[in-house]
């Protein structure tokens, strides 16, 4: 098939996102597809420049670093940025070619605006959503462009595995909503070596964005969860490193060793070394995610997994419907995560076997993609 992949990572220019599209972009590919990828800003560019710290309308910062994470995985001429009448990659009319004979479209994330009648011409159109709850409270809260989007999409995916279970908050506002999980192209992320690595490591920001209020209940971001969290490294011998975007000083005033974000994980071969150099992950979740109990699953978890690296995250619901206890571990409270913290360190080399395993059987791109397109045009 032709697919154009529609998501985002000149406008959100991190590592981790960056591989959040290329997992797709890759397995697709493998698959045996011809993949091409396309970033829509819509009449406008706005894009947060790391280096100066200031919003650039200018296509020259996104687009290099949308070519940098592309070309080196044979993607050179496969993708085009748009914003307005500018673009920059394929040639516009090429593009338009390949519109019009696709056969299928996918959107992952942010919505597009499908007001470019090219983006009628694929066969299928998917919506795939990866911020499960605010997704769907958006929408009810009458975001237009995402609405729009969702509209003109013919399936819509989730990567909530507990939509519709009664303890589950988030709303399906009227949508059949299809299963997913994040893939992870294995080649690219083998099994780390080195099994002396020391720290539990994480990489997140305080705030993605503002929160979002659904029959009068406020969901925030990680900035409300983590301070139930602390004082952990008082608590134990372990080390921990966080790749911190924004500001440090609650975390280093506690004991944890923060490193700058952004610059750490800037590019997805520096994720990608944080990620095998570190010794386990520990993940907060938004507040969202934990409140509304969709079993939410991140992608930058998957990546640990498939290195070998085994993952202590905060409680969504994830035990539902994926193993824990062995390579992934899971935590409610500060004493909870003590005693993951000390099982992992106890048997790390089983828990390592134990992490690329779930990776292996549950997110290997090869069965998620499959089964995604198998979903997508039947």
């Amino acid at each position: 098939m032709i697919i154009i992949f529609a998501g985002a990572i000149g406008r959100f220019p991190v590592g981790g996102q960056a591989w959040c599209e290329m997992q797709y972009l890759l397995g697709l590919q493998a698959l045996g597809h011809d993949v091409f990828f396309l970033e829509e800003c819509g009449s406008e560019s706005w894009v947060y420049n790391w280096g100066t710290e200031e919003f650039t309308t200018e296509l020259e910062y996104p687009c290099k670093y949308v070519r940098d994470c592309l070309e080196p995985i044979g993607f050179d001429n496969r993708w085009i940025y748009r914003a307005g009448e500018r673009s920059v990659g394929m040639e516009v009319n090429e593009f338009l070619d390949i519109c019009s004979q696709a056969d299928l479209m996918i959107v992952r994330g942010s919505p597009i605006p499908l007001w470019r009648d090219e983006y009628e011409w694929p066969r299928r159109r998917i919506y795939i959503d990866s911020d499960p709850g605010f997704t769907q409270i958006n929408i009810a809260n009458g975001d237009a462009e995402l609405i729009s989007t969702v509209e003109r999409c013919d399936r819509l995916f989730t990567i909530s595995q507990r939509l519709g279970c009664e303890d589950c908050l988030i709303p399906t506002v009227g949508k059949h909503w299809l299963k997913t999980v994040f893939p992870v192209f294995l080649s690219h992320w083998p099994y780390a070596e080195n099994g002396s690595a020391t720290d539990f490591s994480s990489i997140m920001q305080w705030r993605s964005y503002p929160e979002v209020t659904y029959k009068n209940v406020n969901y925030g971001n990680k900035d409300k969860e983590f301070p139930k969290f602390i004082d952990l490294p008082q608590l134990t011998n372990q080390q921990f490193c966080i790749a911190l975007t924004g500001d440090p000083s609650l975390l280093i005033n506690q004991g944890w060793q923060v490193i700058s974000g952004w610059a750490a994980t800037f590019m997805p071969d520096s994720y990608h070394e944080f990620i095998q150099n570190s010794r386990a992950e520990f993940g907060i979740a938004k507040h969202g995610y934990v409140h509304m109990r969709g079993g939410w699953f991140s992608d930058r978890s998957i990546c640990y997994l498939a290195s070998g690296r085994p993952i202590l995250i905060q409680d969504t619901g994830q035990g539902d419907w994926l193993p824990v206890g062995e390579g992934a571990l899971t935590f409610r409270t500060l004493p909870e995560a003590l005693v993951g913290i000390e099982a992992i360190n106890a048997d790390y080399e089983g828990h390592r076997s134990a992490a690329r395993r779930l990776a292996e059987e549950y997110f290997d791109s090869y069965k998620v993609l499959s089964f995604l397109l198998e979903a997508a045009m039947n």
